[in-house]
Parts: structure tokens; C-alpha cells; sequence
């Protein structure tokens, strides 16, 4: 059936029940012209002949890995029919998808790693939705597709899904999904902090084991059928539990809209009885559970339809009676309780039983279990948005970076606190030919201890990085960089090395870095120089010192000369006792004209 008959076929049985329908459903065309589907690996672009959905190559898309042949592959499923395969290191690989802020989507990963010749032991590796642990991914069986289902509202204009830490084999992928969901759907009172991750999502008395998705679900979801056969899976089944079936359509017009043909079966427990047993992955945890529920049966007059949840560790939720033709104002008509807050077991048993008044067993069509993860801290903004213009500044595809800066691992040139929100405290772009001025939202890096940008073409002044109190290292020496050496400089409390040598800054240098305790490094800038009071004051001390010498060689000369004058007064007066008459000389003394600044006459 192609897309377009698909719609019309479903708007037209929809609104038989309920006229709000048809609005619901012309909102769909459009919806899936949202989907995004990725076939990891794949070399070329088509449409899935069995869904109508576009599938594109991730060839243009991820630059790192290899695509890889799948060997039994699943079936006729194109998108399985190739893998890729990532290196092993201690990186991390993202696939950025473009996403509408606050909507909610559902977002799905999927491997099928196909059976190889010579492995000895299957891949482990980790999961990452932005710096959100998502899930370990572990290969058991190679034949099985393994999927991952995660209902978020996006934080953002775009989210990163990130392959790592592979603990054994190569990190790998198959494909990767976006799928807008209506506005109701899957809302929670605690989404600002946490995801769904899908545990279980089940269509009880299923024909077959395959399982339903688009397009019979219009928002791709995928239905597993309780036919499946793996281990741990809904197994303890009662006795007397009958599959029944009907082709009359159900208004489905609630919340969360299962499809027409997943609620079109059920399960009934023709003994008073239903109980199932799973396991549920990550478990145990708190959980937003679903129970779909729809009267599919032409019941009699006098027949009724009661049943309560037997549930010992759930008192709370074991009271509370289903009656569905009631809950849900008729037959044929989805009644959808749920619980959005209950801690559930790995092992997660549940049972139904009817009430005495019940004349029929009770009825099961869906449930649905998803897991709260918690949405964990992803690096400072204001960090981030300085580290993306940094790289946007390199001409060269030297980045394999991706994500987020610090979780799950950080990138290969940054070092991150421990603290939440992690803060950049290193930034290591040597010789990584970056263009261009240096980002002044440097400044708000305000974890920053070590700053590494030598050896590049940056240009233009350095900027204010003034209140990085922390700031220990700055190398930005062999680079093109202009301007003074700014003052600030010689303040920042923790500078231990400053490099800015071979570029062409100019003028005076801060005074305290000549002083303080700092590796300082600034040749090759012809136009620095120390500041001009340094020479001043070595000149007035030079003077000075002069001066004073002069001036004690005077006053020695002159003491002689006194000296001198004195020994011929002494002469004089000894002449007058003879007779002798004493002149008095009318010129200053000596020491007296010099000491006025006076010259000596010989």
C-alpha cells in the first residue's frame, strides 16, 4: 500500500468514531516527511519498498569507520543489509540529528551485527544519547536486531546519539531513526529531567511474530508481537489464556493513539485469569507504565467485563477495577490508564483477575514500560560555544571531535572538570593551523587553567581574559597576533608561564611581569619594549651619584685650601709682634667662593 492510499484509508475508518480525528490524521502527511532514517553503512539512498519510507546513506553523514557486509542478513530489510563498523579507541563517534526545541520524539537505534567468520568474542560498547548514558549495547546473538528506544523532548535545536568505550570488538550500527510524536504524546511531570527509555512495548494476541510499525502505526513505533520468542520473554502464562481478534475499527482517540491493529487483538483469560512474566532491561527503576485496554467482544446483556491488576508489590495499583466498556463510555473504544511514576522489578511480573461479579475473564490488548533516565549535565555553554568557534576557525578537517566537549569522553584537546556542569580547564590547539582572531567569549571560560593556541595564524590582539582568576599557562607564541600586551597580564593571581614570543606585538610591557615569579618569553616582537620610566630613573641615579662625587671633591679641596690659609694667618700675626702690620685681604676665602659657586683662582 502506498503512503498516500494509507492515510486516506485511516482518515476515513478513524472518523467514523470520533470527528477530532480527522484533524489528528491530515496532521500525519506531513509528519512523515520528519522522519529521519539512516542506514549506517549504506552506500546509496532508496525508499523501504514495505513502509514507503525514504532511507539515506550515512556515507555524507559519518566520516569515520567503514561500512561492512552483514551476513545473514535480516531478511529482505535493505537497511540490514550493511553495518558500520567504528574504530576502536578511546573516541567517541556521533550522528547529529536536527531537532525542533521542546518537541517530543522518538529516537531509535538499532544492530544487527549478522554472523562473521574467526570472532571470537562480540561487540560492548556503549550508547550515548548527547552526554545521557542511553545504554551498553551487547551482542549475544549475532542473528538478532537489537533495538534501542529512547522518547525525549528535545533539549535544543539538534541532539547527538554517540558510540564509545567499546569494551570488547568494534562499536557498530545499523541504523539510526527520528520520529516526531504528536504534542500529548508521553508527556511527564518530569521531562525537564528525565528521558523514556522504551523497556517493553507489546501487542498482545498478535497473528504472527512480526512485529507492527509504520505503516500501521503513523508514528513508526514498533509493536513487538507476544508470539516472539526469545528467553525471559513473557513467559508464566496462564492456563485458559485465548487470543481473540476483530476487524471493526477502535476510536483510538486518546493520548498516546496506539494503532487501529495493534488494539484489534488481545488476550483473554477464559479461566479468570492473566499473568505474564518479563524481564525488564536496566531494572529495577522507576517507570511510566501503559496499559491499553478495548472491548473487542460483542458481550450479551447480562455479561460483564471486570477485572483488577494482582500486583503484591503494588498495593496501591491493585484496587483500582477495570471495567472497559465502562472506563472507556463503550466497546470498540481505547481505555488507556497509566502509571507515571512506579518502581518496577528486573523481573516484572503482573496478573489480571477477575472480579466475582465478572462474568468474562479479563482483557489485555498493549502495555507499554519505559525506564526514567536521568538527562545528565552537558558541558558549560558559554565553554562550548568558544571551542566551536575555535574549530570553525581551522580550514583543515583535522576535527574528529564531536558531541559534547566532556561526556561521555572528552575531546582528544580539551581537559574537563569533574564538576557539574563540567567547565573546559585545558585547551590544547597547537600547530593546528587555526585562522584568524581569537574568540573574545574567551573571557567566560572562566574554569580555564591552561591555554594552548601556538603555532598557528591566529591574528589580531589578545584578548580580555581578565576575571580567569585561574588562568596558570598561556602559550601563543608563533602566531601573527597584533596590539599591545595587555596589562591585565600581570595581575592574573595564578599566571606561572606566559609565551608570546615571534609575533609582532608592540609597546610598553606590563612592568609586573618583569617582576613577578612568571616564565615570560616575548622575543621576536621588535615593537615591545620595556616601558620608558625604567630608563629615566636609571639616568637620574647615574647623575645623581655623579653630582655627589663632584661636590665631596670640592669640599676636600676646599678643606686644603682653608687649611693653608689659616697656616699664614697664624704667619701674620707673629710678623705684627715684630712690627709688622697686617693687611687684611678684601677677596672672599676660597672655600667660600666655590661653596657659592664661585671659580678657583690659582
Amino acid at each position: 500500500m502506498n503512503q498516500k492510499s494509507f492515510y486516506k484509508e485511516k482518515q476515513i475508518s478513524l472518523s467514523a468514531k470520533d470527528p477530532n480525528v480527522n484533524e489528528h490524521c491530515s496532521k500525519l502527511t506531513n509528519k512523515v516527511k520528519e522522519f529521519i532514517s539512516i542506514d549506517c553503512g549504506g552506500t546509496s539512498n532508496y525508499t523501504d519498498p514495505s513502509t514507503g519510507l525514504a532511507w539515506i546513506s550515512d556515507a555524507e553523514i559519518m566520516r569515520h569507520g567503514k561500512s561492512v557486509e552483514v551476513e545473514n542478513s535480516n531478511g529482505e530489510l535493505l537497511q540490514y543489509r550493511k553495518r558500520r563498523d567504528l574504530p576502536i579507541d578511546n573516541k567517541k563517534y556521533c550522528y547529529t540529528l536536527s531537532t525542533e526545541e521542546r518537541r517530543r520524539y522518538l529516537v531509535r537505534a538499532t544492530f544487527l551485527y549478522g554472523n562473521s567468520v574467526n570472532v571470537d568474542t562480540y561487540p560492548k560498547f556503549s550508547l550515548y544519547l548527547d552526554a545521557t548514558m542511553w545504554s551498553t549495547v551487547t551482542v549475544l546473538d549475532a542473528s538478532r536486531v537489537y533495538v534501542k528506544e529512547m522518547i525525549i523532548r528535545a533539549p535544543s535545536n539538534s541532539i547527538d546519539v554517540c558510540l564509545c568505550c567499546a569494551i570488547t570488538g568494534s562499536p557498530f550500527i545499523s541504523t539510526l531513526e527520528l520520529r516526531h510524536l504528536n504534542l500529548s504524546m508521553y508527556a511527564t511531570d518530569f521531562e525537564d529531567n528525565f528521558y523514556l527509555k522504551v523497556a517493553a512495548r507489546v501487542n498482545f494476541g498478535a497473528p504472527s511474530q512480526e512485529a507492527i510499525r509504520y505503516p500501521d502505526d503513523p508514528y513508526d513505533r514498533i509493536w513487538d508481537s507476544d508470539l516472539g520468542r526469545r528467553q525471559n520473554y513473557l513467559v508464566g502464562v496462564a492456563p485458559g489464556t485465548e487470543r481473540i481478534n476483530t476487524t471493526k475499527n477502535i476510536n483510538i482517540n486518546t493520548r498516546e493513539y496506539p494503532p487501529v491493529k495493534v488494539m484489534q487483538t488481545a488476550v483473554v483469560g477464559t479461566e479468570g485469569t492473566l499473568s505474564y512474566r518479563l524481564n525488564l532491561e536496566g531494572f529495577p527503576a522507576n517507570a511510566r507504565a501503559y496499559a491499553y485496554f478495548a472491548e473487542i467482544e460483542d458481550l450479551g446483556v447480562n455479561e460483564t467485563r471486570k477485572f483488577k491488576m494482582k500486583q503484591p508489590y503494588m498495593p496501591d495499583y491493585s484496587n483500582a477495577v477495570v471495567n472497559i466498556a465502562e472506563n472507556a463510555n463503550g466497546s470498540y473504544t481505547l481505555y488507556e490508564p497509566s502509571y507515571m511514576n512506579v518502581t518496577l522489578e528486573f523481573v516484572f511480573s503482573f496478573s489480571f483477575v477477575k472480579t466475582p461479579d465478572s462474568t468474562q475473564g479479563p482483557l489485555l490488548n498493549a502495555i507499554e514500560i519505559s525506564k526514567y533516565v536521568e538527562i545528565a549535565s552537558k558541558t558549560d555553554g558559554q565553554d562550548v560555544n568558544v571551542l566551536n568557534a575555535l574549530r570553525s576557525m581551522s580550514a583543515e578537517s583535522v576535527w574528529t571531535s564531536g558531541s559534547d566537549p566532556c561526556v561521555p569522553v572528552p575531546w582528544e584537546w580539551v581537559t574537563c572538570s569533574s564538576t557539574l556542569p563540567p567547565r573546559i580547564t585545558k585547551i590544547r590547539l597547537s600547530g593546528m593551523i587555526i585562522n584568524g582572531i581569537i574568540p573574545s567569549e574567551l573571557k567566560n571560560m572562566e574554569g580555564l587553567t591552561e591555554l594552548w593556541l601556538d603555532g598557528n595564524s591566529l591574528t589580531g590582539p589578545i584578548p580580555d581574559m581578565n576575571n580567569l582568576v585561574d588562568l596558570e599557562i598561556v602559550h601563543l607564541e608563533n602566531n601573527r597576533l597584533t596590539g599591545p600586551l595587555p596589562s591585565y597580564l600581570g595581575s592574573l593571581p595564578s599566571l606561572q608561564e606566559l609565551y608570546v614570543q615571534n609575533n609582532s606585538l608592540s609597546g610598553e610591557i606590563p612592568p609586573a611581569l618583569l617582576t613577578r615569579k612568571v616564565i615570560f618569553n616575548y622575543e621576536g616582537n621588535p615593537g615591545l619594549h620595556r616601558r620608558a620610566k625604567h630608563k629615566t630613573h636609571y639616568k637620574l641615579i647615574v647623575g645623581t651619584s655623579a653630582g655627589v662625587l663632584g661636590i665631596l671633591v670640592v669640599l676636600f679641596v676646599g678643606s686644603l685650601l682653608l687649611l693653608r690659609n689659616l697656616r699664614k694667618k697664624t704667619s701674620y700675626r707673629k710678623s705684627d709682634d715684630r712690627g709688622v702690620s697686617l693687611r687684611t685681604s678684601n677677596k672672599p676665602s676660597t672655600a667660600y667662593s666655590l661653596a657659592r659657586g664661585g671659580h678657583f683662582n690659582g
